[in-house]
């Protein structure tokens, strides 16, 4: 799908960094900061926060700085791929899931990349053992810099080989 069938200028003055990304209801994302694994994510403006699934979450001080260890499990329905980290705390925010239950998640800032395109994002960790998705991109990552597409799937670019 092009910029202008989104209904996006593109009369060549546009910059096409200041075009819009266009994406599906899922897609593949990368975070560069954490592994070089692609992961399949849910785009869900319902969702204010993303969040990413991640085990073994662990609080700790460094230079009276609040720090937090866990492991990714990037790959769907594998848990035998695990990356640890080591992040800054950014923030901690009650969330309320989708069931209405209200938790207190830690919030790192990272990198997202999505079709070429990197910019910084909050993430929640949390448990999704339960979801179809092992991340969750919320609205707050999506402002401005993309238009969605519901009916669609992966426009950024289809499932990468074996990983």
């Amino acid at each position: 799908m092009s910029a202008s069938r989104a209904g996006w200028a593109t009369d060549g003055l546009a910059s096409a960094k200041k075009q819009p990304l266009l994406i599906g209801w899922r897609e593949w994302v990368e975070l560069p900061d954490l592994t070089a694994i692609p992961i399949k994510a849910k785009i869900d403006t319902g969702a204010r926060t993303s969040a990413i699934h991640a085990w073994k979450i662990q609080r700790f001080s460094d230079a009276g700085m609040p720090w937090v260890r866990f492991e990714l499990h990037p790959v769907q329905k594998d848990n035998r791929t695990r990356i640890a980290c080591t992040m800054p705390v950014h923030d901690e925010r009650e969330i309320r899931s989708s069931n209405g239950e209200v938790t207190v998640r830690l919030v790192v800032k990272t990198r997202l990349r999505m079709d070429g395109r990197i910019w910084p994002i909050e993430l929640t960790l949390a448990r999704r053992d339960q979801m179809g998705f092992r991340m969750l991109i919320g609205r707050t990552a999506l402002k401005r810099r993309v238009l969605i597409d519901p009916s669609d799937s992966y426009l950024t670019g289809r499932e990468p080989g074996p990983v």
